[in-house]
């Protein structure tokens, strides 16, 4: 069963919104202004009335104001200024001949569109949108990028206002500043807006909108610059959330071989996003799962399940949950690339989210193998650190072990009562035994079953299950089968 994220999407997101802000201010050092740089006697209703004024010095002077005002407090005044009334004046402004004051306006409307989304929506109600796009042709490169900052904090503000942005027109010219001579700070902020693009899956941006940023993040993600890289493969990451649909658009871009390296890049940053994205791609079909394990993809993970970040090794194990998920050619491949002894060491010694997605992995491989693939793994050692976490709070983790030792005992056969021994000697039986008064149902019958059924007296006595002496030891009885159905989870 091939698994997006629950709860572990909480935590994980958490890091992943570190990497790439949703919405930025632009500050300035404070400590390099003069005293006087920002008069603090002067009021915000002052500052307001100034800023419509005729006078041009007067009216630059007093948007500057507002726009440090906007930048320099760690709690700055962005409703005073809304109630005051600047938002009309600051997008009059912005249609303004003189290109310092089409700068600041657009820096303090950026600022007001960093705060909360009824902030943000403020800006946009008074009509900023459709002038930053204009802004984007302005001859002046500072004018060109702060228009790009500002349309950034209103796009990401989530959805509604991103696809309000797009069907306005900012892709195209967006993607137009992305040139091998462009300053290195202003491709840093398009690449931020890009991510932003990508953001979100409820819904999704528009395919059109995708179909046009995956050539650019095609070459975005070849440059040498960390921010840069790291914002690229966080859009991927977005992209190839939203379902098999979007999965395939970033697959067929070809993508996916220039992804696969960064697992093993001395960033860690770099290494945490192309997890995330690659994770997200074998989420989807068995073919698009393949194309990653044709990259070489599972040569990274010997490093990456011994990583010194734990948030690493988990999402490395989720990774291989939906791989032991595939078919049994991709269950074969992690055994081939000797990936089970790593599974189980995080199960044994990993955090308990970290064990938790071992448990997925193994008991995936149990409902996917074939039963040379499952004896290879009982042959690994997986059974005492499997029947261990039988004894854990968590509902979800006890019923997905138990689904995996039902499965290798159904597999078992002949050698179903040296398997049923294992399980007795390491602990296991008692805590099956145990579970049999639990208060979940599922949980309860599963274990009422296995007992019925594998420990038993009848069980004994039933000569079907009598157990053959082989020379090569663990066998499976190859006339044994398994049912296909998936988990089923309350």
């Amino acid at each position: 069963m091939r698994r997006r994220r629950n709860e572990v999407t909480i935590e994980l997101r958490k890091n992943k919104r570190e990497e790439t802000l949703q919405k930025r201010r632009n500050i300035f050092d404070i400590e390099s202004l003069e005293e006087d740089d920002i008069d603090k006697k002067i009021s915000v209703e002052e500052i307001v009335r100034n800023s419509a004024s005729s006078n041009p010095e007067i009216q630059l002077n007093a948007v500057q104001a507002a726009r440090k005002l906007l930048s320099s407090d760690r709690n700055p005044p962005i409703d005073d200024l809304i109630n005051a009334g600047i938002l009309p004046i600051l997008v009059n402004c912005l249609c303004s001949e003189n290109p310092t004051l089409q700068f600041e306006a657009t820096w303090a409307l950026t600022n007001i569109a960093s705060g909360s989304s009824r902030q943000t929506k403020a800006v946009v109600d008074a009509q900023a949108v459709p002038l930053f796009l204009q802004l984007l042709l302005s001859p002046h490169q500072n004018v060109c990028e702060q228009a790009v900052w500002a349309l950034g904090n209103v796009i990401g503000d989530g959805p509604d206002l991103r696809d309000y942005v797009i069907n306005l027109g900012v892709v195209g010219p967006l993607l137009t500043f992305i040139k091998p001579n462009i300053p290195i700070s202003f491709l840093r902020n398009i690449t931020w807006v890009i991510v932003n693009l990508c953001r979100s899956k409820d819904p999704p941006p528009p395919s059109q909108t995708i179909s046009e940023i995956l050539p650019a993040l095609n070459v975005l993600i070849h440059h040498s610059d960390i921010n840069i890289l790291v914002d690229t493969v966080w859009a991927i990451s977005y992209l190839t959330d939203g379902g098999n649909d979007q999965i395939q658009m970033v697959v067929d871009s070809g993508i996916v071989s220039k992804l696969i390296p960064l697992l093993s890049h001395k960033e860690v940053k770099v290494q945490t996003a192309a997890l995330r994205a690659v994770g997200n791609i074998v989420t989807g079909t068995d073919e698009q799962t393949q194309v990653v394990l044709n990259c070489d993809a599972l040569s990274h993970f010997p490093e990456l399940l011994s990583h010194s970040k734990e948030k690493i090794c988990k999402e490395a194990v989720w990774f291989l949950s939906n791989i032991t998920a595939g078919n049994q050619h991709q269950v074969q491949q992690v055994i081939d690339a000797n990936l089970l002894p790593h599974i189980i060491r995080n199960l044994v010694e990993g955090e308990f989210q970290t064990k938790k997605e071992a448990a997925w992995a193994l008991s995936n491989l149990t409902l996917s193998g074939n039963r040379d693939q499952v004896a290879t793994l009982i042959q690994e050692g997986v059974i005492p650190p499997f029947c261990d976490l039988l004894a854990c709070n968590d509902n979800q983790v006890i019923q997905v072990v138990l689904d995996g030792i039902n499965n290798m005992l159904r597999m078992a056969g002949p050698q179903v009562e040296g398997l049923a021994n294992m399980i007795e000697e390491c602990g296991g039986l008692d805590k099956i035994e145990a579970l049999q008064n639990h208060e979940n149902h599922d949980i309860y019958k599963l274990a009422f079953d296995i007992i019925e059924n594998y420990f038993s007296e009848d069980a004994e006595d039933d000569p079907n299950l009598m157990p053959q002496a082989t020379e090569t030891g663990f066998q499976f009885d190859p006339n044994t089968s398994i049912s296909s159905e998936g988990f089923k989870f309350e």
